[in-house]
């Protein structure tokens, strides 16, 4: 099976500018590509994963990626599919957010010699002339044309600013020049950037008479069409310092029936027959899959060790009375002898306020070493902690270990 084929069976590609060429070029020889990474945030999350997921498909099969690292296109902010400006951040900022995005990424992408190339667009964006710029690039743009594009719908209610609306020349120049530096002919993203990779490819058409290519991968949604990767605690990072492996694991572990064999088929390397097979699973089976699809993304994000462990950890949960020195664990201070179930649940990130605990603990959704807490006022003694710790328990899947 062609990579261009797998692509089409796990359901990646949403969509081509010119599948034909697209495909015989993947088929047929090596091809440079790139994916941009804006560096918003000092973490890469669940929404990147796909992504560097799909450039270790193209390494496997012989290309070579550009990792393009948007520390000049953040200082301007994508507004596709955002309904307000995104947050303006200092050039040490972004900088150093871009360097923790490609410390992640070694986990997944092959950054060894001949294996990838590393660019970062704020080396050209910051020392382009303006003057320059509109006389040579921006002459290549229809005002109404990037007006009607998707990425800016969201934005025109409540006012796109002109700094947005550069975003879209910004990019396409980014294939421009990546065109001419490296050879680049195709780009990939997640389909919200549609309009922005199409805007690439024809400024390359424009200005150098060749024909280059843009694809882009459905969006990772669940069964409802929401984006996946947010929970109750945020969004799922892929940094354990933002959110520990067992999390990760249990975030996966605990996804709809109805979304597990795409996440499957579109975010592991097991061969899609079998995932093809696990169509036809159902009920306790797909508890099955889902243990499968958590630990096989847990072993990718962070490491076997970690995925044994939070494999361990989410199995001795449903043994009465097991532990795990794995499970996520909190030290907590004593007041008198005493702490409030109130002050444990904030101290295990388990309610993020008095009002939230308060509110679980009326609903009866929390229980202390497998007793139901009924009253808000409710503490625990220091006698409770003889064994060790107690284990505090909120509605069917969140576990923590509390120690003094």
């Amino acid at each position: 099976m062609t990579l261009f084929e797998e692509l089409k069976r796990r359901g990646l590609i949403a969509q081509c500018t010119n599948e034909e060429a697209v495909k015989k070029a993947l088929d047929e020889g090596k091809v440079t590509f790139y994916i941009g990474f804006d560096a918003t945030a000092d973490s890469l999350h669940v929404g990147h994963l796909l992504q560097l997921l799909i450039i270790k498909r193209f390494q496997q099969a012989g290309h070579m990626p550009i990792i393009l690292l948007g520390t000049g296109t953040t200082m301007v902010g994508d507004p596709s599919g955002k309904t307000d400006m995104r947050k303006m951040l200092t050039v040490d900022q972004i900088n150093y957010n871009a360097e923790c995005f490609r410390k992640q990424m070694e986990k997944i992408v092959d950054f060894s010699e001949g294996k990838a190339i590393v660019a970062r667009n704020g080396d050209w964006l910051k020392n382009l002339n303006y003057i320059e710029m509109l006389r040579d690039i921006g002459v290549h743009f229809s005002v109404n044309r990037m007006l009607s594009a998707e990425c800016y719908k969201s934005r025109m209610e409540k006012g796109l600013t002109f700094l947005e609306f550069n975003y879209m020349i910004m990019q396409s120049y980014d294939f421009l020049h990546l065109y001419r530096t490296y050879g680049n002919t195709l780009e990939l993203g997640g389909d919200d950037q549609w309009s922005n990779i199409i805007g690439g490819v024809e400024l390359v058409r424009r200005s150098e008479g060749k024909d280059v290519y843009g694809m882009t991968f459905n969006l990772l949604t669940n069964s409802e069409g929401k984006k996946m990767g947010k929970t109750e605690k945020g969004a799922v990072w892929l940094d354990r310092n933002k959110m520990s492996p067992y999390d990760f694991f249990q975030y996966w572990r605990n996804i709809g029936d109805s979304d597990v064999i795409k996440c499957l088929k579109m975010l592991t390397f097991i061969p899609i027959e079998e995932i093809e097979e696990m169509e036809k699973w159902e009920g306790s089976e797909l508890n099955k899959a889902k243990e499968i699809l958590a630990y096989e993304l847990t072993e990718t994000v962070h490491s076997k060790e970690d995925a044994d462990a939070a494999l361990s950890a989410a199995k001795a949960l449903f043994v009465s009375g097991a532990d795990s020195e794995h499970m996520p664990t909190f030290k907590a201070s004593l007041t008198d002898g005493r702490i409030s179930v109130v002050d444990l649940l904030k101290l295990a990130k388990l309610a993020s306020s008095n009002a939230e605990a308060k509110r679980l603990i009326t609903q009866g959704g929390v229980l202390v070493d497998d007793v139901k807490v009924n009253d808000f006022a409710s503490v625990v003694e220091a006698s409770a902690f003889e064994k060790g710790h107690i284990i505090i328990k909120k509605g069917k899947k969140a576990f923590v270990k509390i120690t003094l």
